[in-house]
């Protein structure tokens, strides 16, 4: 089992893409090398994020052009994180709106390109949630209606 997970972003420029993640969220840089920040939420044992330089050895062969991911940070005020992103020019790919499954959500994109899924828990659209049952191993499950 692992013992630990975190998101790594594949950039040109670790400084700049680090900058982002402190100033948006206020991740603390814990280590910083010309080809690796390790950044941490101050309190929150566990919320990590690294930044690793493209073309460095140590990113694998082939990741260099990897794509595909999509990082999810979970904010008390989505709404807040949107006004600084906006105020800060930072690339909107989707404003804040409701979702049927109780999310709130920004979409944003990184320095890297990175897609970013900002979101804040918000109410769920009853018929949907009238589609969900808890399954036996505690989980939830949508299900279908009919």
């Amino acid at each position: 089992m692992p013992s630990r997970c975190f998101f790594n972003v594949v950039t040109d420029d670790p400084a700049a893409t680090a900058r982002f993640y402190q100033e948006m969220f206020g991740f603390e840089r814990r280590f910083t090398s010309d080809w690796f920040v390790h950044l941490a939420a101050p309190d929150l044992g566990g919320l990590e994020i690294g930044v690793l330089r493209r073309g460095h050895e140590v990113v694998p062969a082939g990741a260099d052009g990897a794509t595909g991911g999509m990082l999810t940070l979970v904010v008390d005020d989505v709404d807040a994180v949107y006004r600084t992103a906006k105020d800060a020019s930072v690339p909107i790919l989707e404003e804040p709106r409701d979702w049927f499954y109780g999310q709130r959500r920004l979409v944003i994109r990184d320095p890297a390109g990175t897609i970013v899924d900002v979101s804040s828990e918000c109410a769920p659209d009853s018929e949907w949630m009238a589609k969900v049952q808890r399954a036996d191993d505690g989980s939830h499950v949508e299900v279908d209606a009919e």
